[in-house]
């Protein structure tokens, strides 16, 4: 059951009201969030929710025999059956179809049996969970395992579940602890951020990806050099806009059930180096491989810009089953390599110039379904002719702006008078103005196809 959905906003409605409910009642609320949290997740197929407690009982098992035992071999074990599932779910077709392919050209040609599994939306985000909650144990950042109901709980808890942020369980499980207070909820923050994140999705994302984005791509030799251009800068404002948008309407969703989740995107496209980047872009992210990855590779100083570059590989390599995804996790990891050794631009404008454009570039190898289809539209961008097919309108324009040159204003320079206004209104008040936005952004959803969230797909 996906947002932004009619579906999912009834369903949301119910679980809310039954949650405050129930709240001051710990042995009842867990029970019954953990049984909505899989309802959520296994509406389309129930068998997600198998793979999904299987993989929780797992680590809880393992999280324990590491806690009581402290042996490495346990903790290795735990990580790797978490690898296992992931590589699989996301890599067998794909490393099958490549060894079909190089059989095929030496005349040994045969089908490679492989068992597909369940498509398993979200299992890159609860396996890193699941890892991270095994090696905090190890190093001795939690305490002590969770109890089994509120790990399971934490693994499941839907406004996360589907494509993060992800949320660590030293941040999460300690909210379980004792009943929240309704009272306390910043309801106009919650709002206004489920409300700016379906803006970002319907109004810019979806707009960018169907008008522009998609066209240019699906046939960059019918476009003119400006319009791919164009469409390599819409991109970046469409991805944005999908990803963050979906970030805020999750950190939303928490909030009016009374838990807080970890900032996960900061204004990334101000940075004026890619290291600040990668700390403002997916925080939850680049932070969990910087902890989980970089640091444990070790080396020091010596081995930095190597370890930097093994990390972004991996990164990359963690958003799918292609080889342009490792491209582009490779690209950035050998740019920051080199920025470790030569350090960022001296003036500030010039670096946000560099690596915004470094980024956006970096974004076709994340797009395109292939290498030849990445070359296609960067090698059209040498098609310099006045004729086009009126692709760049001014409102596109607009659209593309406010997913990218906007992020230079200050900080809650759109939002805090929207919400200083909100908050002069009585809480009915509230409800119905946010309401209306909410109705207003889903009419323009039919005209879209309201395709899900790209981050879905990982």
């Amino acid at each position: 059951m996906l947002f932004p959905t009619v579906e999912f906003a009834a369903f949301f409605a119910a679980v809310l009201m039954v949650n405050w409910w129930l709240m001051p009642r710990p042995r009842l609320w867990k029970p019954f969030i953990l049984v909505a949290s899989y309802v959520c997740y296994g509406w389309a197929s129930p068998k997600l929710v198998l793979v999904l407690i299987g993989v929780t009982l797992w680590n809880q098992a393992f999280g324990w025999l590491v806690f009581r035992t402290r042996r490495r071999t346990l903790l290795i074990t735990g990580i790797a059956g978490d690898i296992a599932l992931l590589g699989y779910a996301k890599y067998a077709g794909f490393f099958a179809h490549e060894i079909d392919a190089a059989l095929n050209r030496i005349g040994l040609g045969a089908p490679l049996p492989v068992i597909v599994l369940v498509a398993t939306i979200g299992v890159s985000f609860y396996t890193f969970q699941g890892i991270s909650y095994l090696v905090d144990l190890w190093r001795g950042d939690l305490a002590r395992p969770a109890p089994t109901l509120d790990f399971l709980v934490y693994q499941a808890f839907f406004p996360h579940l589907f494509a993060g942020p992800i949320v660590r369980a030293r941040e999460l499980i300690p909210q379980f602890a004792e009943p929240r207070d309704p009272a306390q909820v910043p309801y106009t923050r919650a709002g206004t951020l489920i409300v700016a994140g379906l803006a970002k999705k319907l109004v810019i994302a979806d707009t960018l990806g169907k008008l522009v984005v998609d066209p240019v791509f699906a046939a960059p030799d019918q476009h003119a050099a400006y319009e791919v251009l164009f469409a390599i800068y819409a991109y970046a404002a469409q991805i944005y806009a999908d990803f963050s948008g979906y970030t805020d309407i999750a950190i939303g969703l928490a909030l009016l059930l009374g838990f807080r989740f970890p900032v996960n995107f900061d204004r990334p496209y101000s940075s004026a180096s890619l290291r600040e980047f990668w700390r403002r872009w997916h925080i939850s992210l680049s932070s969990w491989l910087r902890d989980y990855v970089y640091i444990p590779l070790g080396g020091g100083r010596s081995r930095s810009r190597r370890n930097l570059f093994l990390t972004m590989l991996l990164g990359g390599l963690w958003h799918g089953a292609n080889w342009t995804f490792v491209a582009w996790g490779g690209l950035h990891g050998a740019a920051l390599a080199v920025e470790r050794r030569t350090g960022p631009a001296r003036r500030p404008w010039l670096g946000r110039l560099i690596t915004f454009h470094f980024v956006a570039l970096c974004w076709v190898f994340f797009r395109a379904p292939g290498f030849s289809d990445a070359f296609a539209v960067l090698g059209r961008l040498t098609a310099w002719t006045a004729h086009g097919t009126g692709l760049v309108a001014p409102l596109l324009v607009v659209l593309v702006l406010a997913g990218t040159a906007i992020q230079l204003v200050p900080p809650g320079f759109l939002t805090r008078p929207v919400r200083a206004a909100l908050g002069t209104m009585s809480p009915v008040a509230q409800g119905v103005t946010l309401a209306l936005a909410f109705v207003a952004l889903l009419a323009i959803a039919p005209n879209l196809g309201v395709p899900a969230f790209i981050y879905y797909q990982f």
